[in-house]
This record gives C-alpha cells, structure tokens and sequence, in this order.
C-alpha cells in the first residue's frame, strides 16, 4: 500500500507508561497545529487518554510484551501480537495514511510492523538512553529513528544512517515555564523539595526520604517544603514518618500541577524515567536520581548517567539510597547553593524544549511537506 500523495492523515501508535504516551500527547499537539489529521493505535490499556490524545480517533487492537515472561505467557504474547498485526494491517489498508509515528513499547509493535509491510513511511522515538527492546525489533526496518540522546546503546551500526536526535518531547506547560530562572536558596528562606517516583510510584522514595529528612539538623527542618508523591497504600505511613519532624509536606498520590511545583523546587529527588528527566532538564532543576534497578536493560541509569555526567544532578544507585547517605548529601547541597544553581544551568543546557518541533520536523520532511530537523 502506498499512501496517496494527497494524504495528510499521520497515525500515531503508543500505550503503556507516561514516557510512552507523554511524547506522543506532545507530538499529537504540535502535529495538529500543522492542521495534520491524527489517529491513535493502541492496546486495550489505552482506555482513559485525556487531553489531545483522548480528542483523537482511537483503534484498539491486540498487543502483548515478550520480555522477562514465562515461556507460556510468551507464547500468548506472540499469538496476541500476530493478531494485533493483522488487525493493524486492516486498519492501515482502510485510514491510508501518510506516515506512522511509533514511541516504543509492545503496544506501538502491531501498527509499527504492519506500516512497514505497508510501505508506510514510519519513525520510531526512542525516549531512553538505550534502544528498547520492541524498538529493535523494528528499527530495521523503519524509514526514521528519532532519539532523546546523543549516544543510544543498543543501536546497531547498520541503523545509524536513519537516525536523528530530536530530544524527548515534554509536555507544552512544562516546556512554558522554561524561561522561569532557577532561583537558589537564601541563607534563611524556605527550602523546597520535589520527590517524584514515576507513574507507578517509588516505596524506596517513600521509605528513604522521610527518615533522611528527619535525621537533618533542628534548625534546617523548618525551613523544608517537601511535595512528595507516593502510591495511594504508602500515604498513611509516610504521613505518620513526617509527623514530629516540624517540617511542612505536602503528600499526594498524584500531582496534577507538576510543571509548577518542578518550576518552584530548589532541588527534586526523583526516578530517572524518561519522561521525569526530560521534564528536568526542560526546566532547568537539579535533581537527586535513583534509577528503578528492575528496569528491561537498566535504561533507567543510562538516562540518570547522562544528567549526572552533564552536571545537571546526582545518581544515587538504589542500593546506596539509604537514609544516612541521602540526608547527607541533601545537607551538603542545601549548604552550597552555588552547587544546587550551577546544577540547574547545567541541567538546563542539556534540555531540548523544542523537541516536540524537532521530531513534527522530522515526520513533516518525511512526506516532503517541511523541513528536516533544525540543527
């Protein structure tokens, strides 16, 4: 099938956690203010997408991940995936569209590998420092691969001539506050604090933090003011953790206003999912990070190395995210707030709040209707 020249139809597909949806909600956006007509291929986890994506038409097909299952729950999930192709494959033949924009996961490899045999022009994003594993199943055979960094591992030399560093699109009232400037902590004002765990929450981050904080000096407690996300089931305990502490929190499962509490923060303690990081360095904030270290591949460290190494936060190896260690180095950053300003340039050089453009430039020069990437 080849798309009808006249075609400005783009499907997306995407499912799974927010660094998955999160770039293609951005990309969504940006696509439509182009006046693109948009689509959404999903799996049935994709039932309660809000904002642009819920707006969109949106197909439901069968998708299932292989990875770190049993060898009868991988056979389920070839059979499901087998089925989501044929049903994408229909689907294709019916919307004819210009071009499908992949963002990784199993739920994106159905539509993703019927476009290909479709001879759809197709791009997959990559929002993490290591290629993901449905991305390598079809990266041979995609036209474009957009990256969030400047080295990805796992990309093989054959792949590297259609590849292209876009950044990791972030949401647009994230990317809206970028020009709010880092302001450093004074010697006697309120110290903010920032705790994300990721979509899924973190008990490490819940467990640690509160035991960190309280072990700090009389005088420093006082001047805190934590947010801290936890799940719904650790809410109680870390209350009662914070109680006697005298310092002032606020607990949510959820924060409906991160981009301002991210802008606010003198300093965020956080997992170093893709989304969280791109979210940081959009902003410019210096952040404490501890990969989830059950992650496919430990993508979550490569992302948390290349803040760290660009001199925009600190990776703590979860194994050393203790209570004693944290409350020290929350001490020594809250002493220096030249190290917690200089971070947050840091941070911020090595942000691409433009990415959702960038990667709208790339999928547009695909179909010949813009240009290519901007340096």
């Amino acid at each position: 099938m080849s798309p009808a020249a006249s075609s400005n139809l783009i499907v997306l597909t995407a499912g799974g956690t927010g660094g998955h949806v999160f770039p293609a909600e951005a990309l969504a956006s940006e696509l439509l203010n182009r006046s693109y007509r948009l689509a959404l291929i999903t799996d049935r986890r994709g039932q309660a997408y809000g904002g642009t994506l819920g707006s969109l038409t949106t197909w439901r097909i069968s998708a299932g991940g292989i990875a770190g299952r049993g060898f009868s729950a991988r056979l389920r999930a070839v059979a499901e995936l087998g089925v989501g192709v044929l049903q994408a494959r229909k689907l294709l033949r019916q919307m004819k569209p210009a071009a499908v924009v992949g963002f990784g996961g199993y739920a994106s490899v159905p539509a993703m590998m019927a476009a290909t045999m479709a001879g759809c022009a197709t791009v997959l994003h990559e929002q993490n420092a290591v290629l993901g594993r449905a991305n390598r199943l079809l990266a041979p055979r995609v036209s474009r691969i957009a990256t969030s960094y400047g080295q990805v591992s796992h990309l093989a030399p054959a792949w590297q001539g259609k590849v292209v560093q876009t950044g990791m699109p972030v949401r647009s009232t994230v990317v809206a506050m970028r020009d709010r400037p880092y302001a450093a902590p004074t010697e006697e004002g309120a110290l903010r604090l920032l705790v994300l765990g990721g979509s899924q929450g973190a008990r490490v981050l819940s467990e640690v933090v509160p035991a960190a904080l309280a072990r700090l000096p009389e005088g420093l407690r006082p001047r805190l003011e934590v947010s801290q996300q936890c799940r719904p089931e650790d809410l109680d305990a870390v209350r009662l953790a914070y109680a006697g502490t005298g310092i002032r929190v606020t607990l949510e499962s959820f924060f409906h206003d991160v981009p301002e509490r991210l802008a606010a923060a003198h300093l965020v303690i956080a997992r170093s999912g893709a989304s969280t990081v791109a979210e940081l360095t959009a902003l410019g904030r210096p952040a404490i990070l501890v990969p989830y270290p059950h992650a496919i591949d430990d993508h979550q460290t490569a992302n948390a190395h290349a803040v760290d190494e660009a001199g925009g936060g600190w990776l703590i190896p979860q194994t050393a995210f203790t209570a004693e260690s944290l409350s020290a180095r929350i001490e020594s950053l809250f002493a220096l707030p030249g190290s917690l300003t200089k971070a947050a340039a840091c941070a911020r050089a090595a942000g691409v709040p433009d990415a959702a453009t960038r990667l709208a430039d790339l999928v547009g020069g695909l179909l010949g209707t813009t240009t290519e990437v901007r340096p």
